[in-house]
């Protein structure tokens, strides 16, 4: 009777940390792309226009991936086509991956000066 309770009060707190620990993990990015409204380089933010979404504060943090973009120090109001990573932490959007798009086009590796259109 007693190694019946005891598996069952591990069990019971095996389901409330699992539990506890999926609203954790399942915190979902979201990506916004637009154009940098302001750049606050003590605060380390700065403010993103999406057309579509409004404009977000996204603060920076030292494991910020940069691509295209030479760091945050490189973030400058006015950029277009910024896209940014974020995640929601402690109430803030904190950025996971900044980003310069592309410019579109086509991708792949055609020139476009080949017939096999």
């Amino acid at each position: 009777m007693a190694a019946m309770k005891i598996t069952l009060t591990f069990l019971v707190v095996l389901l409330s940390a699992l539990s506890l620990s999926s609203g954790v993990a399942s915190a979902a990015t979201r990506q916004y792309e637009g154009t940098v409204v302001s750049v606050n380089r003590d605060a380390r933010t700065f403010r993103l226009h999406d057309s579509e979404r409004g404009t977000i504060r996204i603060k920076v943090t030292r494991s910020t991936r940069f691509e295209r973009i030479s760091g945050f120090s490189g973030l400058r109001r006015g950029q277009t086509r910024i896209e940014a990573t974020v995640r929601r932490s402690n109430g803030r959007w904190v950025a996971t991956e900044v980003e310069r798009s592309g410019g579109g086009g086509r991708h792949g590796g055609n020139d476009g000066d080949s017939d096999d259109d």
